[in-house]
């Protein structure tokens, strides 16, 4: 069996989790313009933007300018503000045989929250890099995007 990990990261932000979860949830195709440096397309395969179990497809940058592809499922919780990205086609599934990612908002005032960030993963074999690059730039993007959720 190969590798297999998680990661956990907290990103304190400003604004309403729900403001925040919104933006995550149902407005995808904001990304680019809002993120460009990170996001330069999001396309619906299947399914529609705030689709449970929506199927997208991304072109991102990754952290050292690495240019790729990703193919995710979509589920998400409203009462929560969770959303579950589950990897299923891409550059990262070359790599990994699992690739989850939940996105939860936390509120913890009236004008601020939290997103907690937790990948679960599984490499296909050893030979390949624990996919810390991943965290880095899902995080990136999360502080990225608070400036763009609050002039919303």
């Amino acid at each position: 069996m190969a590798t297999s990990g998680t990661y956990v990261t907290e990103v304190p932000l400003k604004g309403t989790a729900e403001k925040h979860f919104k933006r995550w949830r149902n407005e995808n195709h904001l990304f680019p313009d809002a993120v460009g440096h990170h996001i330069q397309g999001v396309t619906v395969h299947d399914g529609e933007w705030d689709t449970h179990g929506g199927i997208k497809i991304w072109n991102y940058t990754l952290g050292d300018g690495t240019q790729e592809i990703f193919k995710e499922r979509r589920e998400m919780d409203d009462e929560s503000n969770t959303m579950k990205v589950v990897g299923l086609e891409g550059h990262v599934m070359e790599q990994l045989k699992v690739y989850e990612v939940d996105f939860q908002f936390i509120p913890k005032s009236e004008d601020d929250c939290v997103c907690k960030i937790t990948m679960i993963w599984e490499k296909r074999n050893d030979d390949f890099p624990e996919p810390s690059s991943y965290m880095q730039l899902l995080k990136s993007m999360v502080v990225d995007m608070e400036d763009h959720v609050l002039k919303a």
